[in-house]
């Protein structure tokens, strides 16, 4: 399946790939409490590219909770990755 970047629009969800998966590692390097696993990612080519993660999410404890979450990641044209927001879905 091909994957259209069209400057400012959002691609599909589909399936992450390597590079997909390094960014979201690098940004969620060092977070804790949660942990979220990427199922899909939808991309947007702007100075850089903004990244929707579709994940699961859980955190472990006496009531173990599972659900499902958004985290959108920027990743500058130079520069680290990093989280722009979470939100729960």
């Amino acid at each position: 399946m091909e994957t259209q970047e069209l400057l400012g629009g959002w691609t599909q969800y589909h399936a992450l790939t390597p590079e997909d998966q390094k960014v979201f590692d690098e940004a969620m390097e060092g977070f804790v409490g949660v942990k979220y696993t990427p199922k899909e990612v939808s991309t947007q080519v702007v100075n850089g590219t903004n990244y929707r993660f579709r994940c699961d999410a859980s955190m472990s404890g006496p009531q173990p909770m599972n659900w499902q979450a958004i985290v959108e990641i920027y990743a500058p044209i130079n520069g680290k990755p990093h989280v722009v927001s979470i939100h729960r879905i």
